[in-house]
């Protein structure tokens, strides 16, 4: 059973980052442990209940036998649990964040598990590139509105997946004010609040990521949702789940 008291002081610690605390460094990579240093240990608690359809979007990819999954803004590595026992499958998985301290946490959930098939690494998710040269999946988990140049990310995606692989994303948003008629249209209200709510952590809102990710990729799936935010009762975050496929054969599958 859990601890109440425990839990409301683990949530203040946190909190105290996310609303006070001001993340400082003169690199993303610096800002990104100055961030989490603090927090690492409390992270999975208080985002679980704020980071929806994660453990969605990472089952409903098919693990590829023998594949290659790459994780590029892993954290915790808590995605890697989401994939249960299938994950033996894999010939590996990369964990990839730029904190030290959340890739510590990473490797215990690796310790913990057995895995021995699962390796963190601390590097640019615009830049890693696996030994294997390529990857059967790429997931990115609330991650993209981490990274400033997030259409290198997924440029960087797309030249990582093999013919036929998978990406899956999940992440805020905000709609454009005038979408494509199959995208939702948030209002005002949405478009002005969570850009700037969101921002002041670091974490960048962005109209474009569908739209980028469905001219990348064939969409397989794609939903629009909103999520609850602990402590703010009477609001909902708006997010997205897209799951796509690179080409397994197109003249695109060369492009950049």
């Amino acid at each position: 059973m859990s601890n109440p008291f425990k839990t409301v002081t683990s949530d203040a610690k946190t909190l105290w980052h996310l609303a006070v605390r001001r993340a400082k460094g003169k690199t993303h990579a610096e800002r990104l442990e100055n961030f989490y240093s603090g927090q690492a240990g409390d992270y999975d608690d208080f985002r679980r209940r704020m980071l929806h359809s994660r453990q969605e979007m990472i089952q409903s990819i098919p693990v590829p036998e023998g594949g290659v999954w790459v994780d590029l803004g892993a954290g915790t590595g808590e995605n890697a649990e989401h994939i249960g026992e299938p994950i033996s499958k894999l010939s590996k998985m990369y964990l990839i964040d730029l904190s030290d301290s959340l890739l510590e946490q990473a490797q215990r959930r690796i310790d913990a598990n057995g895995w021995s098939n699962v390796t963190p690494v601390c590097y640019d998710a615009t830049q890693f590139v696996p030994e294997e040269g390529a990857a059967d999946v790429v997931t990115f988990s609330y991650s993209l509105t981490m990274i400033p140049d997030w259409f290198r990310a997924i440029d960087h995606a797309w030249k990582l997946l093999r013919p036929g692989g998978t990406i899956g994303v999940v992440d805020f948003y905000v709609s454009r004010k005038h979408p494509d008629e199959n995208f939702s249209k948030h209002g005002w209200g949405t478009r002005t609040f969570w850009q700037p709510w969101f921002a002041s952590d670091n974490v960048f809102l962005s109209p474009d990521h569908l739209p980028y990710l469905q001219n990348k990729f064939e969409t397989v799936s794609l939903s629009e949702r909103r999520g609850k935010i602990p402590y703010l009762p009477f609001v909902r975050a708006p997010h997205y789940l897209f799951i796509g496929k690179k080409p397994a054969s197109d003249a695109s599958t060369d492009e950049a």
